[in-house]
């Protein structure tokens, strides 16, 4: 869709949803639908939790903006029902952010594909992790650190592993590294300032994600040239690896030999107003409405 058409057309802000993050979905997505109407846009605010396909024939949606986060929203399901109903979207398409969206299947791709990530098990419910600690144990497709835990003694394996299988049926055992965490986003196929992450305490939860002042967010990140380099290189490469489109989020760990490691994928990364991408974004001098209409610049069907 050519972006002159775009002020005509009926743009449906897909928000909300059913998963473990609606809540955070909600947040982003009201932010998202505020940008567009103050653009000029017609948009419509559609929450997926029931008939979805009922609505977005009703209302004759010509695009669709997806703001839903983990499952049913960022793991391939509504974008397939997009392509079958011809409703251009934002974002990736069905493989990528299926791929993406499910943590073993990307380690599987990462490793597969020589890129840094710490080293990696799958957690088998009933029987005993044989997986050398400290470890991170984490819900192989929920996000914003739901379901995660660090296992640092032999103690807390059980109860951790039990946390995380209460959230999905496949969970992740993750080699702990500890460093600097960076992010990296890239918005259509354009890698943003590095936006280094560092709690308060702890580690970066789901607490420490959305409560204000719980974590300082330095961007662009202080690093050395070379492992700026080598972070920025890495999203591309992850971006070109797993066919992703429009607005997406890469994580990574510095570990002590200074290489960048993945640990994370977001292709419906938040919206909030402690989100990451908005502040990568503020960096090089744009708005957040400038934001979301460059996003919404690269609705299309992707199959």
């Amino acid at each position: 869709m050519h972006r002159d058409e775009m002020k005509h057309k009926k743009i449906g802000v897909l928000f909300g949803g059913r998963s473990s993050e609606r809540e955070i979905s909600l947040k982003s997505g009201n932010a998202v639908f505020q940008a567009l109407i103050r653009k000029g846009y017609h948009a419509l605010a559609i929450d997926p939790v029931d008939r979805l396909t009922e609505k977005l024939k009703e209302e004759r949606i010509d695009a669709a903006f997806i703001v839903l986060h983990g499952k049913w929203g960022e793991d391939g399901t509504v974008q397939g029902l997009l392509e079958i109903m011809g409703i251009p979207y934002t974002g990736s398409g069905v493989l990528g952010s299926s791929s993406a969206m499910d943590k073993v299947t990307m380690k599987m791709i990462l490793t597969g594909m020589k890129v840094p990530t710490p080293d990696y098990a799958l957690a088998v419910q009933g029987e005993p992790a044989l997986f050398p600690l400290p470890f991170v144990v984490k819900p192989a497709n929920e996000g914003s650190t739901i379901g995660i835990s660090i296992v640092k003694e032999e103690k807390e394996k059980k109860a951790a592993i039990e946390k995380a299988f209460q959230y999905d049926r496949r969970v992740l055992l993750e080699k702990y590294i500890e460093g600097r965490e960076i992010t990296v986003a890239v918005v259509n196929g354009r890698a943003l300032p590095i936006v280094e992450v560092r709690p308060m305490k702890g580690f970066y939860d789901f607490e420490a994600k959305y409560t204000k002042g719980m974590t300082e967010y330095i961007v662009p990140a202080p690093l050395a040239q070379e492992v700026e380099r080598r972070a920025l290189a890495t999203a591309l490469e992850v971006h070109e690896i797993f066919d992703l489109r429009g607005c997406v989020r890469i994580d990574m760990l510095i570990d002590k030999e200074e290489i960048p490691s993945v640990i994370d994928i977001n292709t419906s990364p938040g919206m909030t107003e402690t989100s990451l991408v908005p502040k990568a974004w503020a960096c090089l001098g744009s708005t957040f409405d400038d934001l979301i209409e460059e996003i919404l610049w690269g609705a299309a069907l992707k199959i």
